[in-house]
C-alpha cells in the first residue's frame, strides 16, 4: 500500500538525518495519512479516504468533499478520487 495522499497526490519524501557532527545520512519523510469518511451532499452517502492532514483542512476550507472535487486536478486525485468525482458529476448533471 502506497503512502499516498488520495486527494492531493502528497507522498513521502526523501532528506538526510543529521548530526551534531554533521554526519548526514539518508531518511524518508512521510506524510501525515489519516482514514477518514467524508460525507457528500450530492451523493448522501460517506466515502472513506486515506488522506493527509493538510487535504483534511483543505476539504474543510473549500466548503466539503463536492466543492474540494470539483476543483481538484485528474492528474493528481487517486483511481477511487477519481470515481467519486465522476460519480459526484453525474448525481449533480441529473439534479439540475
Amino acid at each position: 500500500m502506497s503512502r499516498r495522499c488520495e486527494l492531493t497526490g502528497k507522498g513521502p519524501m526523501t532528506g538526510n538525518n543529521v548530526s551534531h557532527a554533521k554526519n548526514r545520512t539518508r531518511r524518508r519523510f512521510l506524510p501525515n495519512l489519516n482514514d477518514v469518511t467524508l460525507q457528500s451532499e450530492t451523493l448522501g452517502r460517506g466515502v472513506k479516504l486515506k488522506i493527509s492532514a493538510a487535504a483534511l483542512r483543505t476539504v474543510d476550507h473549500r466548503g466539503g468533499l463536492d466543492a474540494f472535487l470539483a476543483k481538484a486536478k485528474d492528474d493528481e486525485l487517486s483511481t477511487g478520487a477519481l470515481k467519486v468525482k465522476k460519480e459526484i458529476a453525474k448525481a449533480a448533471a441529473a439534479e439540475a
